[in-house]
């Protein structure tokens, strides 16, 4: 079984990582999805977002953007990090697992964004 994780706000792959509402998560098998579920987000704190997915068994996770720091702590645990998505999240989990989500490693160098979100 592949656990993926779609960054969303509102269904829809967010643009940034650090910041969205929650995670979709999709269980596959077989390349198909098999179950859904939702992981409501903690809140933005530098570096815990990746440990929190890896503790609840995420393996791959797919975003808009996300910073480098994210990224490194991503590869740590040997989850795959998809960037450059958009579009509905599960047509996003689909894609991946057809091998048509291919990542464009749009890593996020700024954090003009990081008072944007009402949750901190």
């Amino acid at each position: 079984m592949l656990k993926i994780a779609v960054a969303n706000d509102n269904g829809n792959v967010t643009q940034h990582f650090g910041h969205c509402e929650g995670f979709l998560t999709f269980d596959a098998k077989d390349g198909k999805i098999v179950a859904e579920g939702n992981i409501v987000s903690p809140g933005h704190k530098p570096g815990f977002l990746p440990n929190f997915l890896a503790d609840k068994g995420v393996e791959v996770i797919i975003s808009g953007g996300m910073g480098g720091g994210a990224v490194d702590i991503f590869n740590e645990r040997g989850i795959e990090v998809i960037l450059g998505a958009s579009g509905p999240a599960k047509a996003a989990a689909e894609a991946y697992l057809r091998g048509e989500l291919r990542s464009s490693g749009s890593i996020c160098r700024e954090h003009k964004h990081h008072d944007s979100c009402g949750n901190h």
